[in-house]
C-alpha cells in the first residue's frame, strides 16, 4: 500500500512539475497586466524603494498591495531579469495549490486525495493561470492555505489547533497584502459553517481575538506606512479599488447585468476541463443536498461537504453581484471545485482515467502553451522589443507611448522606462492617472534615448504639437502595428 502510495504521489508531482515549469519563459510578457505587475516590481528592485509601488519615475502605482511585486523583483533578484523568473510567483503558487488541495481532500474525505489533486493540476484555467503573472494566484494560494489551516483546526486530530489557526490568520494577512479585501471571501464560508454546524469543539473567542490581532499585526503596516506617506490614499483605496469596483463600471470590466453569466460561466465550464462533467453532476444533486442540510444533524454530519459548498458559492455570489468581473477573479474557487469534483467522482466509484490519457491531455496543455508563444498579439512586449531595436539599435533608456496603451513589459525586455503621455496637458486623479504626464512636460526634461511611440493615424496632429513646442521629429523605420516609432530632437535655431 505504502509503494503504491508513494507511486502515485511521485507521478502527480511529476505531473504538477510538468505543467507548472514547461516552457515556463517562453513565452514574451503580454501586456497589459503582466507588463503592469513586472514593471512595478523591476523599479522597485532597481530603486530599492520597496514600500512604494511605481510605474516609473513620475507615477506612483497603487491599484495593489505589494506582495505580488515583492515576489517577482525577489525572484528576479535570484534568477535573472527574464520571463521565466518573472513567472516564477505564478508557477509557485499552482503547485502549492496542488499539494492543498491534496491536503484538504485528505482531511475532508480520505481516500479523494489523489484525484482532487490531479483533478485540480490538469484543470485548464489553473493551468493557463500558472503561466500568467497577476495577482490572482499568489492570493489564491494563499486563500487557500488559510482554508487548510482552518479545515486542520475544525477537522484534525485535535493537535495544535491553536497553532492551525494563528497560521489561518497569517496567511489571510499575506493574502490581504496581494489583493487588499478580495482576500477574506473564504472567511464568509467557515463564518458559515461556524453559524449552520457549530464546531463540536468549545468556543474559543480569546484565539479568535489573538488570531485578529495576529492578522492585524501582519496585514497593516504597509498600509498604514503608505497611508501616512500619501494623503488622500486612504480615501483613493476605500473609494476606487473597493466601493467603485463593488457597485459600478468605471473600469470598464463587464458591469452589465448579466455581465456575470457572461465571464464567470464559460471561466467555469470551460476552465474546470477536462473535469466538468463532474461539476455538472454535482450541481444536479445540490438541490436534494440543500433539502437535507435543512436539518442541523445533517448539517453536522455532512460538515466537510457543507463547507466546500460554501467555499465555493459564497465567494461566487460576491464575485456575481460585484460590478466588476473578470475571469481570473474567480481562481481561487477552483481548489474547492477541484475537491467537489473528486467528491463526486469517488461517490459515483469512478476512478482516474489511466495514466496515458491524463499524460495525453497534459501534453496537449504543454503544448497549447507552446503556441501561445508564437501567437500573433499586439500585446507580446518581446516583440515590440524586437521592433524599436530593429529601428534604434542603440542604448534605449525610455520609451514613451503618446496617446497609446503603455507597453509596460518593455520594462522587462529592454530594460527602459515605460511612460505614457498625453497630447494636451489634462487634468488627471492624483492616485494612479491615466497618463503619466503631458508631452510639452517630458520633452522639457531633455532626456536622452528615448524613443516614442504613436498610432500612426495620430502623426500628423503630432508634427503639429511637435513644431508647436519648438521640436522636430525623425521617423525611425516603417510602422510597427499601425504605429510609427520616431525620436524628437529641438529644432535647429537659424
Amino acid at each position: 500500500m505504502r509503494a503504491a502510495l508513494r507511486s502515485s504521489s511521485l507521478w502527480i508531482a511529476a505531473l504538477a512539475l510538468l505543467l507548472a515549469f514547461g516552457f515556463l519563459g517562453s513565452r514574451g510578457i503580454w501586456d497589459p497586466d503582466e507588463g503592469r505587475y513586472t514593471n512595478v516590481a523591476l523599479n522597485m528592485l532597481d530603486s530599492g524603494d520597496w514600500l512604494n509601488p511605481q510605474r516609473n519615475d513620475d507615477t506612483g502605482h497603487w491599484t495593489k498591495p505589494p506582495l505580488t511585486y515583492w515576489a517577482i523583483a525577489a525572484s528576479v533578484a535570484v534568477f535573472g531579469q527574464n520571463t521565466w523568473a518573472a513567472r516564477l510567483p505564478a508557477a509557485l503558487s499552482y503547485l502549492l495549490c496542488v499539494w492543498l488541495a491534496w491536503r484538504c481532500a485528505r482531511r475532508l474525505q480520505p481516500g479523494t486525495e489523489t484525484t482532487a489533486a490531479v483533478v485540480y493540476a490538469t484543470m485548464l484555467l489553473p493551468v493557463g493561470a500558472a503561466q500568467f503573472m497577476t495577482t490572482d494566484f499568489p492570493m489564491a494560494a494563499l486563500q487557500t492555505l488559510a482554508v487548510s489551516a482552518f479545515i486542520e483546526s475544525r477537522f484534525g486530530t485535535g493537535l495544535h489547533r491553536q497553532r492551525w489557526l494563528w497560521l489561518m490568520w497569517a496567511a489571510y494577512a499575506a493574502a490581504f497584502l496581494a489583493k487588499g479585501p478580495p482576500a477574506l471571501l473564504p472567511l464568509l464560508a467557515t463564518i458559515a459553517l461556524q453559524w449552520l454546524a457549530p464546531s463540536p469543539h468549545p468556543r474559543r473567542w480569546l484565539l479568535v481575538l489573538s488570531g485578529l490581532v495576529l492578522f492585524l499585526a501582519l496585514a497593516l503596516p504597509w498600509y498604514v506606512a503608505v497611508t501616512a506617506g500619501h494623503p488622500g490614499l486612504l480615501r483613493y483605496f476605500l473609494g476606487a479599488e473597493v466601493v467603485e469596483r463593488m457597485v459600478s463600471d468605471k473600469f470598464g470590466r463587464h458591469g452589465e447585468w448579466y455581465g456575470w453569466l457572461q465571464i464567470y460561466a464559460p471561466t467555469l465550464l470551460l476552465g474546470m476541463l477536462p473535469w466538468t462533467p463532474a461539476l455538472w453532476r454535482w450541481a444536479r444533486g445540490l438541490p436534494a443536498r440543500l433539502r437535507r442540510w435543512r436539518d442541523p444533524a445533517a448539517r453536522r454530519a455532512d460538515a466537510p461537504s457543507l463547507l466546500l459548498t460554501l467555499w465555493l458559492l459564497l465567494p461566487l455570489l460576491v464575485f456575481c453581484a460585484a460590478q466588476s468581473r473578470l475571469p481570473l477573479y474567480i481562481l481561487p474557487l477552483f481548489v474547492p471545485l477541484a475537491l467537489l469534483a473528486a467528491q463526486q467522482r469517488h461517490g459515483e466509484g469512478r476512478t482516474l482515467p489511466a495514466w496515458p490519457r491524463l499524460a495525453a491531455w497534459a501534453l496537449l496543455l504543454v503544448a497549447l502553451r507552446v503556441a501561445s508563444a508564437y501567437w500573433p498579439t499586439h500585446k507580446n512586449a518581446a516583440e515590440w522589443s524586437d521592433a524599436i531595436l530593429a529601428r534604434h539599435p542603440a542604448p534605449v533608456a525610455e520609451v514613451v507611448f503618446v496617446e497609446d496603451m503603455a507597453r509596460y513589459g518593455l520594462r522587462l525586455h529592454l530594460d527602459a522606462e515605460v511612460e505614457k503621455l498625453s497630447l494636451l496637458p489634462l487634468h488627471q486623479s492624483r492616485f494612479n492617472p491615466d497618463y503619466d504626464e503631458d508631452l510639452a512636460t517630458e520633452l522639457a526634461e531633455a532626456e536622452a534615448d528615448v524613443v516614442y511611440v504613436a498610432k500612426q493615424a495620430l502623426w500628423p496632429q503630432l508634427q503639429e504639437r511637435f513644431t508647436a513646442l519648438g521640436y522636430r521629429a525623425t521617423l525611425l523605420g516603417a510602422p510597427y502595428r499601425d504605429r510609427v516609432i520616431f525620436q524628437v530632437q529641438p529644432q535647429a535655431t537659424p
